[in-house]
């Protein structure tokens, strides 16, 4: 009889255990109305309801599957699934690899609009995936209640348009440019494909204006499309100002019938804005071609730049060169960051700017003078006839370079060892800023590699960043241009990349070091996870992000279990001590402890999630949401999905 009664009362017991705990309402509520949460891009959530005692419990809430995808072809590049939802006034919003713009409940998924720009040119020619990092919200300051779009979603498209919507119904604003559409192609020039320039990022909104850049594509040709960044009206769609990033003093006139320098630095990434102080934060990229500055006409001055602008005018107030005379593509790839602590600098207003060789410099707002010492390295020098290499780069001190700075030789197997030792004396090696030769040299970081377009995700309070990389290194080679010229093109696709530079003496290769077996040369992790607190600039823990599932047979991913892999996209910081971030090639979304780095809930999604995720929470009787996009890369299987987590009832 004894046994009888207890039975029910273990199995309750057991039941109870398995139980989630009971959801918080008690927290915080917050939106999310920026592509990083705030114009000044923290990748930080307020909210509080999902922390580290109940994340083990996350579940699927709700899936929404767009069909936008192409899983790419031999000669064809891939679609990539970048974007980062916007929550504004209970609608979440977000753009596809094609351009379509969803509209969906937050909390069940469910589509409230759609809208399809059907765009002129759907092919997904060129060297890069077609991707949409997401869109921009306006909302006027004094409503009519009488008229439509008085709340505008803004965005960019592949046919180089500029497009404004009705935030209510997804149906274009007629006031705005010609039909809701602003075309951004005039003043370029006609004669660059579609895939050479368009905008990747959302449009920055400032007040009522809305600034925007655009890829150009690297190492096509000296002449290519201008890095013009542009302003326009977010209710008639004209344009209020234009930056031309030439060197001051330039007196080159532009080609006839074009109104912008070709060949400037472009900015692809995301811009921040600072409302208080009028300011418009600008990442740039490379003066073209990336790989040969010796006939560049001195376009290089404001590349791989951090720009403060003028908002209501475009000029330029100051800017940061993180890279001089860069060869290497490493183009400022993140969005600058803004950020003000009692602790850093005496509470001076910062910009942190993040780089692709693992340099985070952290800039006064309003002057651009680095808060930290900033040193002038001699770097090595010789690169080929004609290149105009420069004989310092800027180290900072404060944080130090978080990026490896050696090369030594690895490989699954003493073969593999001993091939890529024969390699790595083969090819030029000087350190950092190694430049690229005839001969071949090597190059680290890649230049995917850093933290790249994802950025940091930046507690607020206690100004400790955190941010993945990629530490892989690559071969780089100037090919001299007769011996290019014969070069079967249609036998080099990715990862082995090859590029005209059309205008200069050379032709240029490059490709990631990797053995025979396929795996990289140098040893892992070749992905991480980093803590860094910006005020001391201490580390705080840095651990491998991701294995080797899905890209090695088992039983060698198993084998080796978190051993660090390539990484693309970002990760989202929460007050709830928990950092979320996809990233990694095996398809896994990662909960990790903001204060120790360990992971504390995972799961293995359908495609990759390299986007950054975001978080909501709408109302005091609402869950909390974590969002990201998964849509696979170029590494691993292409498709698509917007998957949003939440704790069960």
């Amino acid at each position: 009889m004894r046994t009888l009664v207890l039975l029910p009362l273990l199995f309750l017991l057991a039941c109870s255990r398995a139980l989630p705990p009971a959801i918080d309402y008690a927290g915080p509520t917050a939106e999310w109305r920026e592509f990083a949460g705030t114009k000044g891009g923290s990748h930080f959530s307020p909210l509080t309801q999902i922390d580290r005692e109940n994340v083990a419990h996350l579940e699927i809430a709700w899936t929404h599957v767009s069909g936008d995808f192409h899983p790419g072809a031999a000669d064809h590049a891939p679609t990539w699934f970048q974007a980062t939802p916007l929550v504004v006034d209970g609608t979440l919003y977000y753009n596809t690899p094609f351009m379509r713009v969803f509209a969906l409940d937050p909390e069940t998924g469910e589509e409230r609009w759609m809208f399809d720009p059907e765009l002129r040119d759907r092919s997904v020619e060129g060297p890069y995936p077609l991707a949409g990092r997401g869109v921009a919200y306006w909302e006027a300051t004094a409503p009519d209640a009488n008229a439509v779009c008085q709340r505008r979603i803004l965005y960019g498209t592949r046919d180089s348009e500029l497009i404004a919507l009705d935030a209510d119904t997804g149906l274009p604003c007629s006031d705005f440019g010609v039909d809701g559409r602003v075309a951004l192609r005039e003043g370029m020039g006609s004669d660059a494909p579609s895939w050479e320039y368009y905008p990747t990022s959302p449009p920055l909104v400032l007040g009522d204006i809305a600034v925007i850049g655009a890829l150009v594509a690297d190492n096509v040709r000296t002449d290519s499309p201008a890095g013009v960044v542009r302003a326009f009206d977010v209710r008639s769609g004209a344009q209020v100002w234009a930056w031309d990033p030439v060197p001051p003093g330039w007196e080159e006139d532009p080609i006839a019938g074009e109104l912008y320098a070709r060949g400037t630095p472009n900015v692809w990434s995301v811009l921040s804005g600072d409302e208080e102080r009028g300011l418009v934060f600008v990442p740039t990229g490379n003066a073209s071609p990336d790989a040969y500055s010796g006939d560049r006409r001195g376009l290089d001055h404001y590349s791989s730049s951090t720009v403060a602008l003028d908002a209501e005018t475009g000029e330029v107030v100051w800017h940061f060169q993180s890279v001089h005379h860069d060869v290497w593509d490493f183009d400022t790839p993140a969005q600058p960051q803004l950020i003000q602590l009692p602790t850093l600098a005496g509470g001076r207003a910062a910009v942190v700017q993040p780089t692709k060789m693992g340099f985070l410099f952290v800039l006064d707002r309003e002057t651009g003078e680095p808060l930290h010492p900033v040193e002038e390295r001699a770097v090595p020098q010789d690169g080929v006839d004609g290149e105009a290499l420069s004989k310092t780069q800027p180290f900072p001190t404060i944080p130090p370079p978080l990026h490896p700075d050696v090369i030594e030789p690895w490989g699954f197997t003493p073969i593999d060892k001993a091939i890529c030792e024969r390699e790595i004396a083969k090819y030029r090696w000087d350190g950092f800023y190694t430049p690229p030769t005839q001969e071949g040299s090597l190059q680290t970081p890649h230049s995917s590699g850093g933290p790249n377009w994802g950025g940091l995700a930046i507690n607020p309070e206690t100004g400790v960043a955190i941010f993945n990389q990629t530490e892989l290194a690559m071969v780089t080679q100037l090919v001299p241009r007769k011996e290019f010229d014969r070069l079967d093109l249609r036998s080099i696709i990715y990862p082995n990349e090859a590029y005209a530079m059309r205008g200069t003496p050379y032709g240029y290769k490059r490709w990631t070091f990797l053995s025979q077996s396929g795996s990289p040369c140098t040893p892992p992790p070749w992905g991480t996870l980093q803590a860094v607190n910006l005020t001391t600039g201490e580390r705080l823990w840095r651990v491998p992000l991701g294995s080797m599932q899905g890209l090695a047979p088992f039983p060698i991913w198993a084998m080796y279990g978190d051993i660090g892999v390539p990484n693309f996209g970002g990760g989202l910081s929460t007050a709830g001590g928990l950092h979320f971030i996809g990233a990694s090639t095996d398809r896994y979304f990662r909960a990790f402890d903001t204060e120790t780095g360990e992971v504390i809930w995972k799961t293995r999604l359908t495609y990759g999630a390299h986007a950054t995720p975001m978080s909501y929470r709408l109302t005091p009787e609402s869950k909390q949401f974590i969002v990201v996009a998964a849509g696979g890369n170029v590494l691993t299987e292409i498709g698509d999905g917007l998957v949003a987590f939440a704790l069960p009832d």
